[in-house]
């Protein structure tokens, strides 16, 4: 299965009122955890790695072509249909490595720019991504973050200041700040539908909704019929791998052959522990999305 677009993946879901789940990676284990849960739930997917919480030094000292690299060696031999997302890149020059290492959708967070400077930049973005054919994503709005130490008020996405944005710069897809936030892990976010749909009628490409972990599952399907055609999911699957690691090294015996427990792809990898349980959370998560059984239909 060659690398698909992603605003194909997300044109074809809206199509047939699914969402395809962007759940973050960062490391080997982690994108082969998502791309086998893909292909155990017949899902398309999109896999990828993120700027917003990897130290920028070292993804720009190189981090940005070997997780690209890793990311491709997967997708080569994928069997569902699957996008290669760098998303929430911190500089245009981010966005331009990723491209050029191999990466098919990329997204410049550029949400805390003032409107005009938003629509400047996501516009560059836009006329160097589909020059080399690839998909783009901007934000508009800004989303609290419960992993920040300083306390950011959100943003909501203004519906008809949506549809201005998507005009000016032919941005393929748009996430949006509607009450949902980033990294929160104890509760829910309070989101707001009738704002999404306010939303929705003024904009004409997907919407994308940020900070999966704390999305309300019974929001997920009137979010769907809302335009929403792509989840981002990551905060909860790296507390969930970690506990899996965490538990697997609490079990060990006092004298141990350490091969057998780090990096030997079998079952007493600890590292493995955590993949196994991160890929039945995405399961999970495909089957309320409703990707689930959706690669070849």
């Amino acid at each position: 299965m060659s690398i698909v677009k992603m605003d194909e993946l997300l044109s074809r879901a809206l199509r047939r009122g699914y969402a395809v789940g962007y759940f973050e990676a960062w490391d080997q284990y982690s994108l082969e955890g998502v791309l086998e849960a893909a292909e155990e739930a017949l899902s398309p997917v999109i896999l990828g790695f993120g700027g917003a919480v990897t130290n920028p030094e070292w993804l720009d000292g190189g981090g940005i072509e070997e997780l690209t690299a890793l990311a491709l060696s997967l997708v080569e031999r994928s069997k569902v249909p699957t996008a290669l997302l760098f998303n929430e890149a911190k500089t245009f020059n981010q966005v331009v490595r990723g491209l050029r290492a191999g990466c098919n959708a990329v997204m410049l967070d550029s949400s805390n720019l003032p409107f005009g400077e938003n629509v400047a930049v996501t516009r560059k973005v836009v006329e160097v991504a589909h020059a080399v054919q690839a998909s783009t994503e901007a934000e508009l709005g800004r989303l609290s973050d419960a992993s920040e130490s300083e306390v950011h008020l959100a943003v909501t996405t203004e519906p008809e200041q949506a549809a201005e944005f998507v005009a000016k710069t032919g941005v393929d897809a748009l996430a949006v700040s509607i009450g949902n936030a980033h990294a929160l892990v104890d509760g829910k976010a309070t989101v707001d539908l009738d704002l999404l749909d306010r939303i929705h009628q003024c904009v004409p490409v997907p919407l994308v909704i940020h900070g999966g972990t704390s999305f309300p599952e019974q929001a997920v399907r009137p979010a769907i019929e809302r335009g929403v055609a792509k989840f981002n999911y990551g905060t909860r699957l790296k507390k969930i791998f970690l506990e899996g690691v965490k538990s697997a090294i609490e079990a060990l015996p006092e004298q141990i052959n350490v091969h057998r427990y780090i990096g030997s792809r079998i079952e007493s990898d600890i590292f493995g522990r955590g993949k196994v349980l991160m890929k039945a959370e995405i399961i999970k998560l495909m089957n309320l999305y409703g990707s689930a059984g959706q690669a070849f239909s």
